[in-house]
């Protein structure tokens, strides 16, 4: 099954904390809802940009994506 890297990005000089404390919810939201095996991180891509991620199952991007409103979303590979 393929599988789907949901993404919210973060920019400014909060950016970071900010995509750390989101990840939190991302935890809390896959946790609560029971999702298949949900990988979270977050990744800084410079001073000014990080941003927090979910990976799901494609069969769960649809249910994710229209809760929580992702900024953009990748085929995810490991």
């Amino acid at each position: 099954m393929r599988r789907l890297k949901l993404i919210w990005d973060f920019r400014g000089p909060a950016g970071e904390q900010t995509a750390i404390h989101h990840e939190k919810h991302l935890k809390e939201y896959a946790f609560a809802k029971a999702l298949s095996e949900p990988i979270t991180g977050i990744v800084p891509i410079s001073e000014l940009h990080t941003y927090a991620y979910l990976v799901v199952n494609e069969d769960q991007m649809k249910t994710v994506r229209d809760a929580l409103k992702p900024h953009r979303g990748l085929l995810y590979e490991d």
